[in-house]
């Protein structure tokens, strides 16, 4: 009885001894542990993909490719295939398993002597713990502050968010952050397309994805998955037969089939640059966000392909500027060829070649992989010699007029077979930018020759005078202030003085020519300068401000007459978006490139609001009304008045200086631009749904040349790319306003028309503004300055540069 006393007072003594040592082991190794209740909030950095309006990727953006799959959406034989391998108690124990404490020691001990690593005995639960919260580094202490940690994480969270941690977190090889991602690269598949084979495989890597891969070695790897399944059937969670399926089928890999991708590097980039300062860089690459942009990806490829073949058009108008280089040719001419890099930004279909032998019709071509090609003479007849920035000699007459014996060029396939044509990278530049006028959403944005080349975007970045194409808002200013299309200006000399010893300021039309009292509309038509500044001081020029800035163009136009026909420096974004508000009927337009974004959980965390409806989301259908739906954009002009305007710039394409649009055969309003000394063209046009712009220049603000105007210069560009957009799409009208009224007019004279009238248009009037028959002429800034039913007054200051047209 005595023995037994002792025996049970040693025990208790050892169980105070015991829990006093694991007290103090809790306490030692316990202590500046990391704080996990961060995992309450901790979500896996995953990658954020930023898509085009169709759906296809256009961008993506992570520090690790990983995918977020919320546990509700992982399929279960997923969580179980690696419950079964990595820790069968997973659900009944309480972040550590003695038992597996156990087996490892054993193993271990067997293993002493030997370089064998030794195993853990980690659970789900531990791991999570290493990889968030500690190290790597294998050691004693290590794994003990693992078991507190794992200890401590099962008593605040519940089995699910661990487990959703875990999946999402872990590393399976192949670049793979999580199984999402390993199912894709690995399969080519999605979670919920795995079969139980694919999901055991998958299980089978956290061991060690080096050692699995099925390439690598193929045995190993299937052992080890076959290994997983059996751990499945005998936990419990598959049948013998599914287990026997499974083992039956082959273990192949599958290539990650590339996403369908929209090329659109200029409209990727400012994305990118919004979503940065909406969310911040840290979130853009490890949020997980899921962006809908407003881009079009079939209308990107006809922005780009216009843009580029207007750019090479003009550059080969403007000569051939030589070689690349020239070289030696020795045996190994491929060698060394191969070792040259070729420009930046070289279109796809571009090679770069060696010029082996100069003949009588054509040149022998040598390439970097050893191939040979011809170049004919007819494919290089376009390659006179630039002479400078304006002029070019004579036509080549034969190959050796434009290449030699060891030339390095650029070519392109031609259609002949092995036959190739001259190419050379352009020098100008440019960008066009195509929107949809009733919602501001930017359909296509192609800021210069090629991202690869320079990623200035000239498209919001550049800021250049606009010439002419600033001239309708000056136009409509003067439509609100009681002008009409039909009012008679006088185009005649003007001169003002500047003050201040700057002398006198004297505009002039391009023409150099004066065609007296004119109809207004004519002006906007010919893009007279003449008549443009006698507008802008009849009404004033601080209204032409407050117009320009309403309309978004500028913050702070200076108050001055040469700001009338364009001198003012903007965007070619804030131009489209301007001329968006004549397609829309006056309403104020702002550029979008966003549609939607959405958390990693799919909650949208932001969408642009177009209008407001807030009896659209309880809607009950017997018998309520329709809710009414309220436009929030700002009215910026009347309908009338813009559709006056749209009117004058339909007559630019009719008759005037964008007449090469009527090739489209579809009603069109557009208006050129062209700065002093043709540093800058454009041509900025329209369609009732559609809204686009291009702009063409050398970046160091040289002259385009003595004959580059918007109209040959820009103009083809916008016509190349309206004709890709609009093609199949039925000619829709511009629709008239209530309170116009159309009226036949003489273009020559300004009154209605008559029987011997020539040129005859149907010319919108404002009610109560129709014409009387009465003639008189507007001719402010020369004495007696008069205007046809308007209030303006005379009035303004003037600028210091001249000419624009």
């Amino acid at each position: 009885m005595r023995t037994l006393g002792y025996t049970l007072v040693t025990l208790v003594l050892l169980g105070v001894i015991a829990t006093a040592g694991a007290v103090s082991v809790m306490w030692y190794f316990g202590r500046h542990l990391p704080d996990y209740q961060a995992l309450a909030q901790y979500e896996p950095p995953t990658v954020s993909r930023v898509h085009a309006g169709d759906g296809r990727l256009l961008a993506e953006y992570a520090e690790e490719k990983r995918i977020f799959v919320p546990i509700e959406s992982i399929p279960r034989k997923v969580v179980h295939a690696f419950v079964a391998a990595e820790d069968q108690n997973f659900f009944d124990h309480a972040g550590v398993d003695p038992l597996a404490i156990v087996r490892a020691g054993v193993t271990n001990l067997k293993r002493m002597g030997t370089n064998q690593r030794p195993v853990g005995a980690s659970t789900i639960t531990q791991q999570v713990a290493k990889n968030f919260l500690l190290s790597d580094r294998v050691s004693i202490r290590r794994k003990i502050r693992e078991a507190i940690l794992a200890l401590k994480i099962e008593h605040t969270f519940d089995k699910s968010r661990i487990l959703e941690l875990y999946l999402n977190e872990i590393y399976l090889g192949a670049g793979s952050y999580g199984v999402a991602a390993a199912a894709l690269n690995y399969f080519n598949t999605s979670l919920d397309e795995l079969t139980m084979a694919q999901a055991a495989y998958l299980a089978a890597l956290p061991k060690g994805p080096a050692n699995y891969h099925p390439r690598e070695d193929h045995r190993a790897a299937l052992a080890r998955r076959n290994w997983v399944i059996s751990r499945m059937h005998e936990e419990g969670y598959i049948t013998a037969d599914r287990a026997r399926e499974a083992r039956d089928e082959p273990l192949r890999m599958r290539e990650r089939a590339p996403a369908e991708v929209t090329d659109a590097p200029y409209f990727a980039a400012e994305v990118r640059d919004k979503l940065v300062e909406r969310y911040g860089r840290d979130k853009l690459f490890t949020g997980g966000l899921s962006v809908r942009t407003t881009v079009d990806p079939d209308l990107q490829d006809a922005a780009t392909s216009a843009l580029r073949e207007g750019l090479i058009a003009y550059d080969r108008r403007h000569g051939w500027r030589g070689a690349q280089r020239s070289i030696e040719l020795p045996a190994d001419w491929a060698a060394r060829l191969s070792e040259m890099t070729p420009p930046e930004g070289l279109p796809d279909e571009w090679r770069q070649a060696a010029v082996l032998k100069v003949r009588a019709e054509d040149a022998l071509l040598g390439f970097a992989d050893g191939t040979t090609g011809r170049l004919p003479m007819s494919a290089m007849r376009w390659a006179r010699p630039a002479l400078d920035e304006q002029y070019v000699g004579e036509k080549p007459d034969s190959p050796g007029d434009v290449v030699s014996q060891g030339d390095v060029v650029l070519v392109s396939p031609a259609e002949a077979e092995k036959a190739f044509a001259l190419e050379q990278m352009p020098a100008v530049n440019g960008g066009i930018v195509a929107l949809d006028p009733r919602t501001g959403r930017v359909l296509a944005m192609q800021g210069g020759f090629d991202f690869a080349r320079t990623q200035f975007n000239r498209v919001t970045q550049a800021k250049r005078q606009p010439g002419s194409a600033f001239k309708p808002f000056v136009y409509l200013t003067a439509l609100e202030n009681g002008l009409t299309p039909a009012t008679m200006v006088l185009d005649a000399p003007f001169v003002i003085d500047q003050g201040d010893g700057l002398g006198k300021w004297k505009p002039a039309n391009h023409t150099e020519q004066f065609y007296g009292p004119t109809p207004m509309r004519v002006g906007i038509e010919q893009s007279r300068n003449l008549m443009t500044v006698r507008i802008a001081q009849t009404v004033g020029m601080k209204k032409v401000a407050k117009t320009a800035e309403s309309f978004g163009l500028y913050d702070d136009l200076p108050e001055q007459l040469s700001m009338s026909i364009g001198a003012g420096e903007t965007t070619l974004l804030r131009l489209a978006s301007a001329y968006a508000s004549f397609a829309n009927g006056g309403m104020k337009v702002t550029p979008k490139l966003i549609d939607r974004v959405q958390d990693r959980r799919g909650s949208t965390i932001y969408r642009p609001a177009y209008a407001e409806c807030p009896d659209c989301k309880n809607i009950e259908w017997s018998g309520q009304e329709p809710p009414t739906i309220r436009d929030t954009r700002k009215r910026l002009t009347d309908r009338a008045s813009a559709y006056q305007v749209v009117s004058m710039l339909r007559g630019v394409v009719e008759r005037g200086t964008g007449r090469r649009m009527r090739a489209l055969d579809r009603p069109v309003a557009g208006k050129t631009g062209t700065t002093n000394d043709s540093h800058d063209t454009w041509f900025m046009g329209f369609t009732p749904n559609l809204v686009a712009g291009v702009y063409v220049g050398f970046d160091s603000h040289r002259t385009l040349g003595a004959h580059a105007y918007g109209s040959n210069v820009a103009g083809p560009i916008f016509k190349d790319f309206m004709a890709r957009a609009l093609e199949g799409e039925p000619a829709i009208p511009f629709r008239v306003p209530p309170g116009i009224h159309l009226t036949r007019m003489d273009l020559d004279t300004g009154r209605p028309a008559g029987p011997d009238s020539e040129t005859v248009v149907l010319e919108a009037f404002k009610a109560g503004n129709s014409p009387s028959g009465e003639r008189r002429v507007l001719d402010a800034g020369t004495p007696g300055s008069y205007s046809n039913g308007g209030n303006g007054s005379s009035g303004g200051s003037s600028g210091g540069t001249s000419g624009l047209y």
